[in-house]
């Protein structure tokens, strides 16, 4: 029997991470996917199991996730649990990730301001740049009416890691019917930079029209990359919006780092980060 597609969600039992929950059973329902929430338990090693007040601690965040999958699992297709892993949260997180061979993992954010009382804010990044899978974040202020992504916004740069992110793009805009709004981003006026990204622009195109999903394009110069495709993903109406990032502690570029970062604090909508990887390993053409 083939098994489920998995979709993690990291549990803080913040309103964001709840947030969280209730888009990633959005997007399992199509699928057809399986959810697990994954929460990490932070108390220090003094507060163990093996005493009394570790012991309450451990029931009362079962009896939490407990009472979430009570609420939710009926609105879920498949099926619709929990596991509880101690350490640091982006790590923890990342290595459920690979146990389980995620398809994506669905976050919260409190962008830049954060909450001391939850880990989500203090994480969601770190997450990004170490979790295997893409990862969606989300913000609790988002307002999800049509329970539905029919407009996402693709960038595309000239890194050449930048077309990575068309194909899991292309796949879930093929799951929910979306039209994909590709945006040509040049960040100067140098006319080789400019035909390098038409290029990678008219590659994208070709793949996502081989997939026979809806798509347009534009091509917009940005000073700030991050307030440029946010513009023009309010413009569209957007409910997503795809950008890459690199490994944690990379350099690499510009584009893979600081930009990706404020992409994830700043968007007021949905953002899916696909993790950038050696390009000769990861780009493969389609026939």
């Amino acid at each position: 029997m083939k098994k489920n597609k998995q979709i993690l969600v990291a549990i803080d039992f913040s309103k964001c991470s709840i947030k969280a929950l209730e888009f990633a059973i959005c997007i399992a329902n199509e699928l057809t996917a399986d959810v697990m929430m994954v929460h990490v338990d932070k108390v220090q090693s003094s507060e163990s199991l093996y005493n009394k007040r570790g012991n309450e601690h451990q029931g009362k965040m079962v009896a939490t996730l407990e009472k979430l999958v009570k609420k939710y699992q009926p609105s879920l297709k498949g099926t619709l649990e929990y596991v509880i892993r101690k350490g640091k949260v982006h790590l923890e997180i990342a290595n459920q990730a690979k146990y389980s061979d995620a398809y994506l993992l669905v976050s919260g954010t409190h962008g830049v301001s954060g909450y001391e009382e939850f880990w989500i804010g203090s994480n969601a990044f770190r997450m990004v740049t170490t979790v295997p899978c893409p990862v969606i974040t989300i913000r609790e202020s988002f307002i999800w009416r049509q329970k539905h992504i029919s407009s996402i916004v693709l960038p595309i740069d000239s890194t050449i890691e930048t077309r990575q992110k068309v194909p899991f793009t292309t796949e879930l805009a093929k799951l929910f019917g979306s039209t994909i709004h590709i945006l040509g981003v040049y960040t100067s006026n140098l006319k080789d930079l400019k035909l390098m990204v038409e290029g990678y622009v008219n590659q994208a195109v070709e793949y996502i029209d081989n997939e026979s999903v809806p798509n347009d394009v534009k091509y917009k110069f940005c000073d700030n990359i991050t307030d440029g495709i946010i513009e023009y993903a309010k413009e569209v109406s957007a409910e997503l919006i795809t950008i890459m990032s690199e490994q944690e502690k990379s350099t690499k570029n510009i584009w893979l780092g600081p930009y990706a970062q404020q992409m994830v604090n700043h968007s007021p909508l949905p953002v899916l980060t696909v993790r950038s990887k050696n390009y000769y390993d990861a780009y493969v053409s389609k026939d």
